[in-house]
């Protein structure tokens, strides 16, 4: 068989080899760049050193927390709660910076633990006094229906051996929550929605919802009636769920 001829190379014009030379020349430059700018940020962030004036203002500022949330919880409150609903979603929209750590203490035990998480509550005497002595870092509201469904369907996670587990087979709700009657993700929804008899141990297996940093939020502690972003928005969380879902 006669030897093939071997196939001439592809002619690549000129201009394009030196373009390509121009980009990974750039693409080496832009490199280096980065990591100038990372070894500066290093640097500078281990050099940094808080001066005492720093911890002061930083201890007034919590203690000032502190203060605050004492004369919120001390205004006078109806000797029984009084909500348009049982059912509150509540939603954290504030950092730690500036807060005491008793306050930090009460979102903890109600699962807020990181900025834009949210979770469901039963309206009762205990829960509305630690929305008032964490109420600058909070906002809340009456979920619809809608949003209830929403939630739980894109943002529902179980919470299993401490582990933040997607609800992608019902068989992981019937293990957990079938003894109770709940089997699958509309029975959750319909617990939740009703305020049922198995309301505490369904939240209790939800992971509470992580959302998304809605636009409009000025950054204001102010109460929501008020003008700003904080406190109780009744109906009007709904608004604030479409946006963060």
């Amino acid at each position: 068989m006669a030897e093939e001829e071997s196939k001439p190379l592809a002619y690549i014009p000129e201009i394009i080899l030196k373009k390509r030379k121009s980009n990974e020349e750039w693409a080496l430059k832009r490199k280096a760049q980065y990591e100038e700018r990372n070894s500066i940020r290093k640097k500078a962030k281990h050099d940094f050193i808080r001066m005492p004036e720093d911890f002061i203002k930083e201890y007034r500022t919590r203690e000032l927390d502190l203060i605050k949330m004492k004369h919120r919880v001390k205004r006078k409150r109806p000797t029984s709660v009084t909500t348009k609903s049982k059912l509150i979603f509540v939603i954290r929209i504030h950092g730690k910076r500036e807060m005491h750590q008793k306050t930090r203490k009460v979102l903890y035990n109600m699962r807020l633990r990181s900025t834009f998480s949210g979770i469901f509550v039963k309206a009762n005497e205990g829960i509305m006094e630690k929305l008032q002595r964490v109420e600058p870092y909070v906002t809340y509201g009456y979920p619809n229906l809608k949003n209830i469904k929403e939630l739980v369907c894109k943002k529902g996670y179980a919470m299993i051996d401490k582990q933040r587990v997607p609800l992608t087979d019902n068989n992981i709700i019937e293990q957990a929550l079938g003894k109770f009657g709940i089997i699958c993700i509309e029975d959750i929804v319909h617990e939740i929605a009703n305020v049922g008899p198995h309301f505490k141990e369904v939240t209790g297996f939800l992971y509470p919802f992580k959302l998304k940093k809605p636009e409009g939020l000025q950054g204001s502690k102010m109460l929501y009636k008020q003008g700003g972003d904080t406190g109780n928005r009744e109906d009007h969380i709904n608004e604030l769920i479409s946006k963060m879902n």
